[in-house]
């Protein structure tokens, strides 16, 4: 059967007949192997697990397709195949198990696997009679037992890695400021280089703003708080990611100038660029990963950090060195992976207080528990609301409404005004396309407000159009996902940025590429905060509905939550677990051997195939 009879995408035909020159005599076994493998990295798996897919039909739409082979007879097939390496040797593809890798990825998670858990065994020297004072007088106001803002301060100290995950409102922010003021007021601690990073320019700013927000409040001298960090950048420029190729400028060749690196949003990084990460801090240096490990997964391949705190738990000796320091009761819970004591859970919400309608949905969401999401939106919470019967066209008057302060905002021109009354109400959509998603809802919406605001509907620009920035502008110092408003000045309509010190405006014609944003899809809406949020969810059945989905969008909102979708809707994202296919959790496991990584290219080398 020719490849031309499968239905493929354009990627993945362009990689299997690659693979077809590379080996002319290829079985359909390992070229389909090769191809799924492909869709797989495109749907955010790190790897192909072959029993998924063993004795099932492949690629029938559109064409003939093709029956795989039962695992034994595929296996077989892949290992015997000049274009498939076992763990450590070179080629094309790697089989580790019944696992089916692009070579490039196996690297990345071998090397990444290596890594971590050599960083996570290293014990740097501390003074615990100075920790136990500093952690005293730093977290003297939390009155939780056990404190686990203090416990996480204290494994982050103690430990060259740290995996803080928490919900919205469990205070990461506020124990990293705390944390680094402690490790600063170690000995030596005055010549620690500390640096901020996150995924996004969006990201990064809320980091540096907070900490530098944080910090006037603490208990530390004045030295401490001028040594505290008041930067961020992103990842890739944090690396010196180089265009569109795969190579970064820092690596363990040219290591990261640092001795601390804290990563907010950790969530949100995918695998390929936590391993370029890790290969690029130096092995003594401290690495603190924050993040919520209920949120939604990057973008790109993997979930390395919901594989993280997988292990999570304190064994009793543990437990025993935290009492100790710390004069908290620990519980122990034996580690699930050989990073044990690093990954540490805050689980204390000072946003959603006990009572709260959203603190408790997040919670049945997470749990799995369906039945329980529908009767608590049925039950009248003041913080949570349910249309189970929208329609297009009353969703468009609700946006409307719910835009309306905004828009009165708008008539005074003053940006800060502006910017808090757009921060009180956002919508947000499951995808982008679609009479339910991100284009649909803005492109109808902004009809209705240009009517309204008698604007011909040619005019791209008026004031109160809002938009998010789709790429990164060094530059002009504008980053993806951020959000701009046009306002009258008496320059003209000028588009407004929230910036370190004030609001800088931009001619419409000067922007980096960019989208309307009255609508946003969750994914982008991820480390945000608005008073109130309305989730719009689509009538029909979507891949993209998935628990962390829904758990991502409503925690979005400080206030108010309310949700437009039909019941079998939110029935289907609270019962969809989104699981990627990777071997990260299993290498970090506690009887595991992690398999040689293959060498990722040099630095300067060209790859003979981008994929791998």
């Amino acid at each position: 059967m020719s490849l031309s009879d499968w239905s493929l995408g354009p990627l993945e035909r362009h990689f299997t007949e690659s693979l077809q020159r590379l080996e002319p005599q290829a079985p359909d076994a390992v070229l389909a192997a090769a191809a799924l493998c492909c869709q797989a990295l495109g749907a955010g798996d790190v790897c192909l697990p072959l029993a998924r897919w063993a004795g099932q039909p492949l690629f029938v739409e559109g064409g003939p397709g093709l029956q795989a082979p039962a695992l034994p007879a595929w296996l077989a097939a892949l290992q015997a195949s000049a274009l498939v390496a076992a763990p450590g040797g070179y080629a094309p593809l790697t089989l580790d198990g019944a696992r089916l890798y692009l070579s490039r990825y196996h690297a990345y998670e071998a090397q990444l696997a290596e890594n971590l858990l050599r960083r996570a065994s290293a014990r740097p020297e501390v003074d615990e009679a100075q920790l136990s004072e500093s952690l005293a007088r730093l977290f003297a106001r939390n009155t939780q037992q056990p404190d686990w803002q203090r416990l996480a301060a204290a494994q982050a100290v103690r430990r060259n890695l740290a995996v803080i995950s928490g919900g919205p409102g469990t205070g990461k922010t506020t124990t990293v400021v705390r944390l680094l003021a402690a490790l600063l007021e170690q000995p030596g601690g005055e010549r620690l280089a500390i640096g901020l990073a996150a995924p996004t320019g969006k990201a990064a700013a809320r980091m540096a703003e907070a900490i530098r927000n944080a910090k006037a409040e603490l208990p530390v001298s004045d030295a401490i708080k001028a040594a505290l960090p008041e930067e961020a950048r992103t990842l890739h420029r944090l690396l010196g990611s180089r265009g569109d190729t795969p190579q970064v400028r820092h690596h363990a060749d040219n290591p990261l100038p640092l001795d601390v690196l804290v990563v907010d949003e950790a969530s949100m990084v995918d695998l390929a660029l936590m391993a370029k990460l890790l290969d690029a801090l130096p092995p003594n240096a401290r690495l603190i990963l924050l993040g919520d490990k209920d949120q939604l997964a990057a973008v790109e391949a993997g979930a390395v950090f919901a594989e993280l705190c997988e292990g999570r738990g304190l064994d009793a000796a543990a437990a025993a060195d935290l009492t100790r320091i710390t004069g908290q009761t620990v519980p122990v819970e034996q580690p699930r992976s050989r990073l044990g004591d690093a990954v540490v859970l805050l689980t204390h919400s000072h946003r959603f207080a006990g009572d709260s309608g959203i603190g408790e949905l997040a919670r049945r969401i997470n749990g799995g528990d369906a039945r329980g999401t529908l009767e608590l939106l049925r039950g009248g919470h003041p913080d949570l609301t349910w249309n189970a019967g929208p329609t297009p066209a009353a969703l468009l008057e609700r946006l409307e409404s719910g835009y309306a302060p905004y828009f009165a905002a708008v008539r005074a021109a003053d940006p800060a005004s502006a910017f808090a009354a757009f921060n009180g109400f956002r919508a947000l959509t499951a995808q982008r396309e679609g009479p339910w998603g991100v284009g649909g809802i803005n492109e109808a919406l902004e009809a209705r407000i240009k009517r309204r605001l008698s604007v011909s509907s040619r005019e791209r620009w008026y004031p109160g159009r809002a938009v998010m920035v789709r790429q990164n502008d060094y530059a002009l110092g504008l980053f993806n996902g951020d959000i701009g408003l046009c306002l009258s000045t008496p320059n003209g309509l000028r588009v407004f940025f929230e910036g370190d010190e004030g609001y800088r405006p931009f001619a419409p014609a000067r922007l980096p590429s960019h989208d309307s944003a009255f609508a946003m899809t969750v994914h982008k809406s991820q480390g945000s905060e608005f008073t109130e949020v309305l989730l719009a969810l689509p009538e029909q059945p979507s891949p993209l509905l998935s628990r962390a989905l829904f758990y991502t969008g409503i925690t979005r909102a400080k206030k108010k939550v309310e949700i437009w979708g039909l019941p079998a809707r939110l029935t289907e994202a609270v019962s969809t677990r989104a699981e990627r296919a990777a071997g990260l959790a299993e290498r970090l496991g506690e009887s595991a051997e992690v398999a040689p990584p293959a060498a990722l290219p040099a630095p300067g080398d060209q790859d003979q195939l981008s994929l791998f």
